[in-house]
């Protein structure tokens, strides 16, 4: 199992998993958007196990008024393939770390 940062060119194997989540988004649309969200510093994280996605997250950091700076869960998934309670806290607990890592006061889902 590896945890890690996804990039560009494994965008057909993420939208495999987040069609799950986001219904009705075409590929090409998701597509669209992730270039879209570059701006932000949007990351795609996820949970592999040889070379295929068993859970997915889509964060960024960002700092406000409100909530200080914090981590920002936009998307989360895990493929109905597999154990979401197991998975989902593996994940949760990896976000965690990161968020620690990028001197973020809390995690916003």
């Amino acid at each position: 199992m590896q945890i890690r940062e996804l990039d560009l060119k494994e965008l057909y194997t993420v939208y495999e998993v987040v069609k799950q989540l986001r219904i009705g988004l075409s590929y090409k649309e998701f597509e669209d958007l992730i270039y879209d969200m570059r701006y932000m510093e949007y990351k795609m994280i996820g949970i592999l196990e040889n070379d295929e996605l068993i859970t997915y997250a889509g964060v960024c950091i960002q700092t406000t008024l409100k909530n200080k700076r914090h981590l920002k869960v936009f998307d989360f998934i895990t493929d109905e393939k597999y154990d979401f309670k197991k998975y989902d806290e593996i994940m949760k607990e990896y976000l965690y770390d990161y968020s620690k890592t990028g001197m973020c006061e809390s995690i916003i889902y």
